[in-house]
């Protein structure tokens, strides 16, 4: 079952086979809480977030236009959720958010470890050349959690999970040109940060 695309199994799911609800759960699950990091900060209210988001999908799977991307529909609710979230809590403003714990693409594993600098560790090679790469993903972490919440999250959405712009943006609720323009600068900043 796990070989079917989204909209089949949102098919599947409406036509009462619960299974293939299950199975979007798991496909989104690690996803959708890294993205609720970039938000939050915080891996025990992204899992609060993250089960929130699931029990909305859930509620209104029923509405889901089936002519589009159930990821961009998801990544939407993901995003809401989590402005819900800060807007209860009401927390620091967006801008002010600090870097606390995680990497700014991806946060942590179910172990608590970074993913990026997992992915980047090779274990074929050297232990020069591993704790490089490691040095390498720490300084670009530490780069990325300068940039505000509205540039991590359109990164996160392009290079993480590989929507383009006009899915950014439906997600985001931003004009299109809007989201080329953030990715833009994000990208200039982080330049200007790493030299």
């Amino acid at each position: 079952m796990s070989d079917l695309n989204d909209g089949q199994l949102v098919l599947g799911y409406l036509k009462g086979d619960d299974e293939s609800l299950v199975v979007l759960i798991k496909r989104y699950l690690k996803p959708i809480y890294n993205f609720i990091c970039r938000y939050v900060r915080n891996g025990a209210e992204a899992e609060d977030i993250a089960q929130e988001v699931f029990l909305r999908v859930w509620k209104n799977i029923k509405k889901f236009d089936r002519e589009k991307k159930f990821k961009t529909w998801i990544f939407s609710i993901a995003k809401n959720a989590a402005l819900d979230f800060i807007k209860k809590k009401k927390a620091m403003p967006f801008s002010d958010f600090s870097s606390k714990g995680g990497s700014a693409f991806g946060g942590t594993d179910e172990e608590g470890e970074n993913i990026i600098e997992n992915s980047i560790a090779d274990t074929e090679l050297l232990p020069s050349e591993v704790l490089e790469r490691a040095d390498i993903a720490r300084i670009l972490n530490e780069a990325l959690e300068k940039l505000s919440p509205k540039y991590r999250a359109v990164l996160f959405l392009y290079y993480n999970e590989n929507f383009n712009f006009r899915e950014i943006a439906e997600i985001l609720g931003e004009p299109i040109d809007t989201v080329k323009s953030r990715q833009r600068r994000a990208l200039i900043m982080l330049k200007k940060l790493l030299s």
